[in-house]
């Protein structure tokens, strides 16, 4: 879909698709992580640290790391997969204090179906 909407200039994105946990991304490449609804689908521990050393592996010193997920009060799955919920203290304690938080903000987001769901998103910062 994303393809799609941009058209020719989608030969200007390399495009990559891949676990995110175990992805061979370049290291200290990005200046930007973004993540929207990904990180709440990561049920186990495991997985979580895997995300977690993943982003500090490849996103620059002094980048920019931007997730998204189901608040406390968010729905118990998604798609049919069970998710995880955050507030802006635990998931910032999930990155560590390797990054400093630099805001948070909470979106009730209004599904396709019309259902509203709670969304926290958490803004830290890689250190140098």
């Amino acid at each position: 879909m994303a393809r799609r909407r941009l058209g020719q200039k989608s030969g200007l994105v390399q495009w990559i698709e891949a676990d995110v946990t175990s992805a061979p991304l370049p290291e200290q490449f990005f200046d930007i992580s973004h993540d929207r609804a990904i990180f709440h689908f990561l049920t186990s521990e495991a997985d979580r640290r895997a995300y977690v050393a993943q982003v500090m592996r490849t996103v620059k010193p002094g980048g920019h790391v931007i997730v998204a997920t189901f608040a406390a009060d968010g729905p118990t799955e998604c798609s049919g997969l069970p998710v995880v919920h955050y507030d802006p203290d635990s998931l910032h304690g999930k990155f560590g204090p390797d990054f400093e938080l630099v805001e948070h903000n909470e979106e009730m987001h209004v599904t396709s179906a019309g259902r509203v769901q709670h969304f926290i998103y958490c803004h830290c910062v890689k250190p140098h």
